[in-house]
């Protein structure tokens, strides 16, 4: 609406504007009102922070240019773009007070001493990022990391820090120098608004016309902070698109090609801003011996076989939300007898590949089924992909793989960033990434991805085209709230009593179409196929609802026209995956898995282990124990009491070496995620 309109000047007010406007050249509105709006200056402000960001990463690179010796200027570039989200969220968390000083839409924000308050709260804010910026200059050299809040646990117990500090000053000159250079160009290039906005310049001649200009002012400067403040969430959280969350350290994989670039796309008050608070991992030191803890149980895998490495492709399926519960060959017992399910195909395929009657995830999250299943890293405390260790070497299946000649590529038809699987598939080793930007932007969903069967079609095609061996995963989409399928099979599948029931079907029916179009493929019987799913979802049967089969997820391994058959009463796990592949396919070189093969483990030393509501859970042959990280709560007979209601802690003459086995487990994790210690590095 035009400002006449919502004005209604009469002939007397539209004269003392015109007067105005007559007075006033274009130049002079510009110089006088417009650059001296807080909200003006506030961008400029924060835009020239922003690039002062730009500024000591370009230093940080330079002065750290032989510790990445494989970044050309073209990723370089690469590296700078993806740097650019990372700063602008830093910027805005570290400025949210002096962003609500400038945006309040009040008269006082004019006065001079509040602007200069203002102008110091923003100078002494950003002079401390620039400091923390330039400290990791030298400090990466050390940590190949950028720093996160941690630091300051680390160094709590020092009484010497002021030497330290002073004596890096010195030594590192040139860094000193930069950050004083860096802070002095800051100050004497912040921009303070100076005079009262044009609102309040006009005189009281004409009070009625006055007091209508400003009643516009405060109605469309509240509007302008509602608009700005809703910009500075999504610049915090690092984008707008639904499937995103808020951007954590992990993010950064998805511009790198090794981890140790990840310090370049980040920056220090980034990691240090969003590691606050965070739960850190802290060694329980069950053990004081490493070598008691390594005999128990040690992540480190030394293979034997007994034959020749089989080069057969790998395709690993992780359906969402596929959970147990949904299939017929699993629940028999169910309904008297009269259960179905809802995946007659995935059921035709476990009556003809090697699957298991206790097999569980080992997270209850999308993002935790990744690292679990291709790097056989599980989830305790909090998901790997959003803590900062993420960012540490890992190892995957694609990793492993990549030494007997095997090209590997991840798929997922949603937007590429999307929960964080690009950056993990990136740092994980998988050479490509087949996303939404690939596939192209049709056949979506209209809340997540492609439609499970059109991208299932897709996948099928691009292994068509790849060079044998290959190992690719692909992470389906459709079977997620809000639970819709494609309008044409509405009414085809069966509704069940939970909305996901139909969804469940249709995925079924797009893995039926898939197999059939895998067939046509002469390699066909020289793959193995292994499906599983990311975690559970809705229930709808009362053991369902235990603490144990809240995991409770199939696992399979299908080899075509091979004897890999049976339905074995042993309990896995999705860590198992990698190792368990590694060891059919007769991989004989040293690995790193926290899970165990199956093939060639005894039955009564597998277990599963798995993180629920801050207490340990593991599974060893007959038994359930529950452990919250200091004793042992509960203890069940998880086969026969399906309902977990017999609690026998203290009864069970199995339950000290479970426990000891489980802590061995636990301090494994914590101290090798804590000393960036994820993957074998000599044999």
């Amino acid at each position: 609406m035009k400002l006449k309109s919502l004005i209604n000047f009469n002939k007397n007010e539209d004269s003392v504007l015109s007067s105005f406007m007559k007075k006033a050249r274009l130049r002079d509105i510009w110089n006088k009102y417009i650059k001296t709006e807080p909200t003006i200056t506030l961008l400029y402000n924060l835009l020239l922070m922003l690039v002062i960001y730009y500024i000591c990463r370009i230093f940080f690179f330079l002065v750290n240019k032989s510790y990445f010796p494989d970044v050309t200027p073209a990723h370089f570039l690469t590296l700078l773009k993806g740097g650019l989200q990372f700063d602008i969220s830093a910027l805005l968390y570290s400025n949210v007070i002096y962003i609500t000083m400038q945006i309040i839409p009040f008269r006082f924000r004019y006065n001079y001493i509040y602007q200069n308050v203002a102008k110091w709260i923003f100078i002494v804010v950003n002079s401390f990022a620039i400091i923390i910026n330039s400290v990791d200059i030298i400090y990466f050299r050390f940590t190949n990391r950028r720093t996160t809040s941690t630091v300051f646990s680390e160094f709590q117990n020092e009484n010497n820090m002021f030497k330290i500090v002073a004596n890096g000053m010195f030594e590192y000159w040139y860094v000193t120098l930069f950050a004083v250079v860096v802070i002095f160009f800051l100050y004497k290039c912040y921009y303070r608004p100076q005079r009262k906005s044009l609102v309040f310049r006009l005189k009281s001649e004409n009070e009625r016309f006055s007091l209508k200009l400003r009643f516009f002012y405060y109605i469309s400067h509240f509007l302008l902070m509602c608009g700005l403040g809703f910009a500075v969430v999504i610049g915090m959280r690092g984008g707008i698109i639904a499937p995103h969350r808020p951007i954590t350290l992990s993010n950064a994989n998805a511009y790198v090609n090794k981890s140790a670039e990840t310090a370049i796309v980040l920056n220090t008050p980034f990691c240090i801003i969003r590691t606050l608070d965070k739960k850190v991992y802290q060694n329980p030191n069950y053990f004081k011996n490493e070598e008691e803890m390594t005999a128990i149980y040690s992540p480190l895998h030394y293979p034997s076989p007994s034959g020749e490495f089989k080069p057969l492709n790998v395709v690993i399926f992780i359906i969402e939300s596929f959970g147990k519960e949904y299939s017929g060959f699993f629940n028999t017992h169910l309904d008297n007898g009269t259960y179905k399910g809802y995946t007659p195909f995935a059921d035709s395929l476990y009556n003809e590949g090697l699957t298991f009657e206790y097999s569980y995830s080992n997270g209850r999250k999308s993002i935790d089924a990744m690292p679990s299943i291709l790097s056989s890293i599980p989830m305790f405390i909090e998901p790997f992909i959003v803590t900062h260790y993420s960012t540490n070497d890992i190892s995957s299946i694609a990793d492993v793989l990549k030494e007997k000649g095997y090209y590997s590529a991840f798929f997922h038809g949603a937007h590429n960033g999307s929960m964080g699987f690009l950056a993990y598939a990136k740092s994980a080793g998988f050479e490509d990434y087949f996303g939404l930007t690939e596939y192209g932007d049709t056949d979506l969903d209209g809340m997540w991805a492609v439609w499970d069967e059109e991208f299932l079609q897709f996948y099928a095609d691009k292994m068509g085209e790849l060079k044998q061996p290959f190992v690719t995963a692909v992470f389906t989409a459709t079977s997620h709230h809000p639970f819709k399928i494609p309008k044409r099979y509405e009414g085809h599948f069966p509704e069940g009593d939970q909305p996901i029931h139909k969804c469940i079907g249709y995925t079924d029916y797009a893995l039926r179409q898939f197999f059939k179009k895998m067939a046509q493929y002469e390699w066909f019987n020289n793959t193995l196929f292994v499906i599983t799913a990311d975690h559970t979802n809705q229930i709808s049967h009362k053991e369902y609802f235990t603490d144990a089969n809240q995991y409770a997820v199939p696992i399979l391994f299908y080899h075509p026209g091979s004897d890999l058959k049976g339905l074995k009463t042993f309990p896995v796990q999705q860590i198992d995956i990698m190792p368990s592949i590694l060891g059919y396919l007769n991989y004989d070189k040293p690995y790193f898995a926290y899970g165990q093969d199956i093939f060639n483990t005894s039955e009564d030393e597998k277990f599963v282990v798995n993180y629920n509501n801050r207490m340990y859970q593991f599974f060893q042959q007959d038994y359930f124990l529950q452990f919250d990280g200091e004793k042992t709560k509960s203890v069940y007979n998880y086969k026969s009491d399906i309902f977990l209601e017999d609690n026998q802690a203290g009864k069970v003459k199995e339950q000290p070496e479970m426990e000891k086995s489980l802590k061995a487990i636990v301090q494994q994790y914590i101290v090798r995620m804590t000393e960036n210690q994820l993957r074998l590095t000599h044999p």
